[in-house]
């Protein structure tokens, strides 16, 4: 908690994202060492003039964060800065994504499969179905999957109530700070989430004011919290389309519920069908079979006789399932396996069908 004020702060300064904070820390040291140098002495470290490491600017910066941590300690919020490690590896990959995440609830946000569900504020009976439809599937078919979305009205809400209702994790992730509850009509289900193994995820403070700009801010933490990314309902225009662009520039897989051209609320599904940003879904197969996920065994389904794995092909496994997909010099890093230890097991596991190979030579679990 002594080092808490220094993070919110850090994190809160103007411009501030991951390459930079990297840049100042390797300089300075730590966040602590940041707000208590000189102006002359970040100058000098830094080799340029700016408005945030003026004394004044940090001063300001500090003394909110401080009344922002006896925020968090009186109502038992949980701070997850970006060096800590329950931060989601997935926003590590974005380079906008913020440097701390203000949480509410127990939820892991590294599961090992995490769709985010967005769609129009004026769901239909079509959309409201197929959401629900979609999520119900999923929680039979798929273990350790979590439901994202912003908690507004529409298909958020129908996502945030179809995963209380099966009993998966789901996360809303929110415009504004922890002090309140956007739109006020969906508190209750904000306290379900928290209280239900799922959380309220923000990266704004509780002393931020609440305004336009906040709402699509906050589709970038949508987009990149996820394995996927599914749009459920959208008109031509809307926020639906702009988290889904998101996604796709983070390389996020983007799907895309059909309708017919008529329907006001299905046309920026099939543009984005048509401009090849999202692929086409109907149901939760559709999905699982995009992300090569593998589903559980329907009852009464036979199990398939069981393969021998090596301790080696079980860490390899054990990583993927993490990272969705890696290249093989990433695994070489992380496994600390000589180059051509690893390109002989990687080669075995295709034989035995435990891993697929992609183009840009990464691999996934089959």
């Amino acid at each position: 908690m002594l080092q808490l004020p220094y993070q919110i702060a850090f994190a809160s300064l103007r411009g501030m994202n991951r390459t930079l904070a990297n840049e100042i820390l390797s300089r300075i040291g730590d966040e602590t060492a940041f707000f208590n140098a000189t102006e002359q002495q970040l100058i000098s470290l830094m080799g340029f003039k700016n408005k945030i490491l003026t004394q004044s600017y940090r001063n300001e910066i500090l003394e909110k964060a401080q009344k922002e941590t006896e925020f968090i300690k009186h109502n038992n919020i949980h701070p997850i800065y970006y060096t800590d490690k329950e931060f989601p590896y997935r926003l590590t990959e974005c380079d906008d994504a913020p440097l701390m995440l203000y949480t509410l609830g127990k939820c892991d946000l590294n599961s090992a499969h995490i769709i985010s569900i967005v769609g129009t504020r004026h769901a239909t009976p079509y959309g409201i179905d197929f959401t629900t439809r979609l999520i119900e599937d999923l929680a039979k078919s798929i273990d350790n999957i979590v439901i994202v979305s912003g908690l507004a009205y529409g298909i958020d809400v129908v996502a945030h109530n179809a995963s209380l209702r099966n009993n998966i994790p789901t996360i809303a992730v929110l415009a504004h700070g922890l002090n309140t509850i956007y739109p006020a009509a969906h508190r209750n289900i904000a306290a379900e989430i928290a209280r239900n193994n799922g959380m309220l995820v923000t990266d704004y403070r509780s002393i931020d004011t609440i305004h336009k700009g906040n709402f699509v801010a906050r589709n970038r933490i949508v987009a990149a919290l996820c394995d996927c990314l599914v749009v459920a309902e959208s008109a031509e225009k809307g926020g639906a389309l702009i988290t889904a662009g998101i996604a796709s520039s983070y390389n996020r897989d983007v799907f895309a519920l059909p309708g017919r051209t008529s329907d006001r609320y299905s046309s920026g599904c099939n543009r984005l069908i048509a401009s090849n940003v999202a692929a086409l879904i109907e149901n939760a197969d559709d999905l699982i079979k995009a992300m090569r996920w593998t589903p559980k065994p329907k009852e009464g389904e036979q199990q398939s006789l069981a393969i021998d794995i090596s301790d080696d092909e079980q860490a390899v496994i054990n990583y993927l399932s993490t990272h969705n997909d890696a290249q093989i010099n990433q695994l070489c890093i992380a496994l600390n396996y000589p180059i051509a230890k690893l390109m002989a097991l990687l080669i075995e596991m295709e034989f035995k069908g435990l891993i697929l190979t992609y183009p840009g030579g990464r691999y996934r679990l089959a």
